[in-house]
């Protein structure tokens, strides 16, 4: 999943001399002592600090209107299908997407740079000398939505607070943050412990900051109450489990920011939760969902030719996807003892056709995802190069040694779907690993039979992935396909409770170690609620996430990617399986928007605005 946009928010006060507001170049080498403006990883910034709007908004656009539409991402606890709390920030319950909408945060990026944070809440940041030290100050104008102003202790007890109480996508990046100091009303310092990696920072400042006052008065848990908030949105009509509205605020403090011109233009953003697909897509053709990205190839390919569309009335268009690592995965959990071995983990790959299933379910539509971040320069391709050796070689004997020739390949069928080379494959790596078949299906030495059970929430799977099962079985794992609802099937990815989870995620344009560590380091392994699914818990493993956080530049961050990629994918603790390199999107033809549309993301929520005059057209004045 990609991430939702956050508010992008500056503008220089008007008492600040521009010349002390200076632009970070390489972070490393961002001056210290020092009010900047900005912040970016490896690189200059883009826009100087008297620049008007972000590139690819239309400063102009028209506020009204409101925006019907079924989110096709989201981040935290979220969940598009259903929601039992408006708490976002912590690991219970299922929360509506977009809450983020609502709360401002000390930086944010712009969509058109992979790694660059500007000015939000905090009109500058100074870093310490001895870069543990962080001095933001806040903008004395910045207000929640109750009108009461947003200060120093408000930022420093919201960081403390994520640090203890949030999800694991708070605690764990919050976890060398020693101390967050209001040192008045409108200076923040955050203190770090010396363990933190350079870029760390870069996360941090985008953060919500919530309202302490709020929170000591009602509590930091789950319920239908929202918490206080201070962005472009505030939560509106709730029914919960069913709708939402976020509704703009008139009065919003930042509005007039330079880059917040052209954004949050929609008077109402409106999300309708439907538990099945089909009902979603039958609303869109109804007109009361006005956007849905479709995800499902036979419905791109065959469904869309209501009579809304052939009128022209429904626009069905295709848009690049961002600049930005994709993993489309299967993770297999080995925090299951039987899923521990190398060779069972390369068997059950084996067993997904992805050729028969491209030309029997995908019409052509999607392609083989062979890396975990696909469609990005960190993508491993042919033989380590001599700086991609000097990483991996002092792990030569603890990793797989696949890893050191050519980058791992999913294997390639000959479109049968019940592949007698592959499934042969796969029962003689079974069988070195020491299961052996005792009728229809394998057993340990232990008279155990190694069972499988692919857990989702989506119908649509069965029909894609049974011939997969199938396939399984055909190999001796007794292997079976379960639906459960969405609220069960995220208390079990939560709790890590399954043994094959099918999963997509965007990663960072500039990935963090702090980003892998969710996802493949042994400390989130035992940490419910973190992204580490297949429980990758593995010492080599950890080392090369420290090298991506230790990067120096964009090519050495390159070279840790292409290293921890090889080694990920030769310990085949996921199998990649397929992907869209394009959004596939359907909309009622009301809206105006500037193209093309920005590199890192697609929150056509906040970019896009109602054009009356097309609405009028096709009758949705």
């Amino acid at each position: 999943m990609a991430g939702p946009s956050r508010r992008e928010v500056l503008a220089l006060g008007a008492a600040t001399a521009a010349a002390t507001l200076l632009p970070s170049r390489v972070f490393a080498a961002s001056p210290t002592q020092t009010p900047l403006y900005g912040l970016s990883a490896f690189g200059d910034l883009k826009y100087a600090v008297s620049f008007k709007n972000f590139d690819y908004v239309n400063p102009d656009a028209p506020k009204g209107g409101t925006f019907n539409f079924a989110p096709s991402s989201w981040v935290f606890n979220q969940n598009p299908q259903t929601f039992n709390t408006l708490n976002s920030f912590i690991l219970k319950g299922d929360a509506p997407p977009r809450m983020e909408l609502c709360f401002d945060s000390l930086m944010a990026s712009a969509l058109d740079e992979p790694d660059s944070s500007y000015s939000l809440v905090a009109e500058t940041v100074t870093i310490a000398p001895d870069r543990n030290s962080f001095t933001f100050k806040l903008r004395p104008e910045a207000r929640f939505h109750d009108g009461s102003p947003l200060t120093a202790e408000d930022a420093a007890f919201s960081y403390k607070l994520l640090k203890t109480d949030g999800a694991p996508d708070f605690s764990i990046p919050l976890a060398h943050l020693a101390d967050a100091i209001a040192d008045d009303k409108q200076t923040l310092r955050l203190v770090f412990d010396g363990k933190q990696t350079e870029r760390l920072i870069l996360s941090l400042i985008g953060f919500p900051i919530l309202s302490k006052a709020d929170i000591e008065a009602n509590g930091f848990k789950g319920g239908m109450r929202p918490l206080l908030g201070s962005g472009a949105y505030r939560v509106g009509k709730v029914a919960a489990g069913q709708t939402i509205e976020y509704e703009r605020v008139a009065d919003y403090w930042g509005k007039d920011l330079p880059v917040n011109r052209g954004q949050n233009n929609f008077d109402r953003i409106r999300i309708d939760f439907y538990l099945e697909r089909r009902a979603n897509f039958e609303a869109l053709k109804k007109g009361d969902v006005f956007f849905r990205e479709e995800s499902v190839s036979r419905s791109w390919a065959i469904d869309y030719d209501f009579p809304a569309v052939k009128e022209g009335r429904v626009v069905k268009r295709e848009f690049p996807t961002e600049k930005r690592p994709r993993m489309q995965a299967m993770a297999l959990n080995q925090r299951r003892d039987r899923f521990h071995d190398i060779k069972v983990r390369e068997a059950i790959g084996f067993c997904f056709d992805f050729e028969w299933t491209q030309r029997n379910f995908f019409y052509g539509l999607y392609q083989r995802s062979q890396s975990l971040f696909e469609l990005s320069d960190y993508r491993a391709e042919g033989k380590p190069t001599a700086a991609e050796l000097a990483l991996m070689e002092p792990l030569r004997g603890k990793v797989p040694e696949e890893a050191f020739g050519e980058a791992v390949m999913q294997p390639v069928s000959d479109g049968s779907g019940r592949d007698r080379k592959m499934l042969g494959t796969a029962s003689r790596l079974l069988a070195e690993a020491g299961w052996k078949r005792n009728g229809a299906f394998v057993q340990n030495d232990k008279g155990e039979t190694l069972t499988l059970e692919l857990l989702t929430d989506e119908e649509v799977f069965s029909r894609v992935l049974s011939p997969f099962v199938e396939n399984m079985r055909a190999i001796g794992i007794d292997a079976t396909f379960r639906i459960v609802d969405t609220p069960q099937y995220q208390r079990r990815l939560s709790a890590f409770d399954f043994d094959l989870v099918v999963v997509a995620f965007q990663f960072s344009p500039t990935p963090t170690k702090d980003d892998m560590e969710q996802f493949f380091h042994s400390r989130s392994a035992a940490m419910p609620g973190t992204r580490n699914y297949a429980g990758v818990a593995d010492p080599a493993v950890d080392a090369l996430i420290d090298a991506v956080g230790v990067a120096k530049d964009r090519q050495s961050l390159v070279v840790a990617m292409h290293a921890l990629d090889r080694v990920l994918r030769a310990r085949h603790d996921w199998i990649p399986n397929y992907l869209n390199a394009n959004h596939w999107v359907a909309f009622w033809d009301m809206f105006g928007f500037k193209e093309p549309k920005p590199d890192y993301a697609f929150p056509v929520e906040t970019l896009w605005w109602l054009d009356k005059d097309k609405a009028a057209k096709i009758g949705k004045a």
